[in-house]
């Protein structure tokens, strides 16, 4: 299956990743994992068309994933001002930079900011990836002129129910998970993985199959595993203890200041009462 990949990434010009509406932890993952693997070969970007959840925020490069899937256009609307008010409309460049100037009609005044609101249209990409979802209509965008003569690959963990002759390649298989599924593509197709990517990843399938006990998991699972945490990746527990309602050092793993350490009887005391007496000894 990785060899498909690799000749669909070589002979695209530029990839758009697109997260299904709604997407889970674990596409989010498998679509940030592939997205930070592709930016080294790639020009890449990563969409989704509703807004990512604060539970989105443990990921890496959360903050790249754009609300408009497409990004060729710029867009300049006037919301709540009538198209009427406006005269004329003109441009000229100053010093390299492009100035528009918007001319109300007599007795009018010009759109205030609040008026104005900037969008995207258009995808600049050559080849569209579905990363996750289950039926077309996760994916809006397909139904928009904008996708119609974009190569079409989906990612998931099952098929794609598609309807009215969408021609869209499939590399979708059964595993426990799709950050899972990304690592078998990654991997196959001789993309190597940064301890970020393996941190994403590690955490999307951590996530979806409930910290490895859905019966999804399999042996391959594990070895994926494995190979992640060699790879650098980080496993971040989903919900850590407020620190502020446990006395100090109750927190496994929880790093003290000496003071606390002291007051806790890790540290004697009398070290820092009197450092000097200990010198070369380290409590840091």
């Amino acid at each position: 299956m990785g060899g498909q990949l690799k000749p669909i990434i070589d002979g695209s010009k530029s990839v758009l990743l697109l997260l299904p509406v709604n997407p889970t932890f674990d596409t989010v993952a498998g679509g940030l994992g592939m997205y930070l693997a592709l930016q080294s070969q790639k020009e890449v970007s990563i969409a989704c068309e509703t807004p990512m959840t604060v539970e989105h925020n443990r990921l890496v490069g959360v903050n790249k994933i754009s609300s408009e899937a497409g990004d060729k256009n710029l867009v300049i609307r006037f919301k709540n001002y009538h198209a009427n008010n406006i005269e004329r409309v003109s441009y000229d460049i100053e010093n390299g930079e492009f100035r528009l100037t918007v001319i109300p009609k007599p007795r009018n005044s010009a759109p205030q900011r609040e008026h104005v609101h900037l969008t995207y249209s258009g995808v600049a990409a050559s080849t569209l990836f579905l990363i996750g979802g289950s039926h077309e209509e996760h994916f809006p965008m397909l139904k928009s002129s904008d996708a119609a003569n974009l190569k079409k690959v989906h990612i998931g963990v099952r098929s794609l129910n598609v309807t009215g002759g969408q021609n869209i390649m499939s590399l979708a298989r059964p595993a426990s998970s799709v950050s899972e599924l990304v690592v078998h593509l990654l991997r196959e197709a001789e993309f190597g993985l940064e301890a970020d990517v393996a941190t994403n990843l590690l955490m999307g399938i951590e996530e979806e199959t409930n910290s490895f006990t859905t019966q999804e998991v399999t042996s391959e699972t594990f070895e994926i595993v494995s190979y992640l945490l060699k790879s650098g990746g980080q496993r971040k527990p989903k919900n850590l203890p407020d620190s502020r309602f446990f006395p100090p050092g109750a927190i496994p793993g929880e790093k003290l200041h000496p003071l606390e350490e002291a007051e806790k009887g890790d540290i004697p005391k009398a070290w820092m009462e009197k450092p000097a007496v200990y010198k070369g000894t380290s409590i840091s």
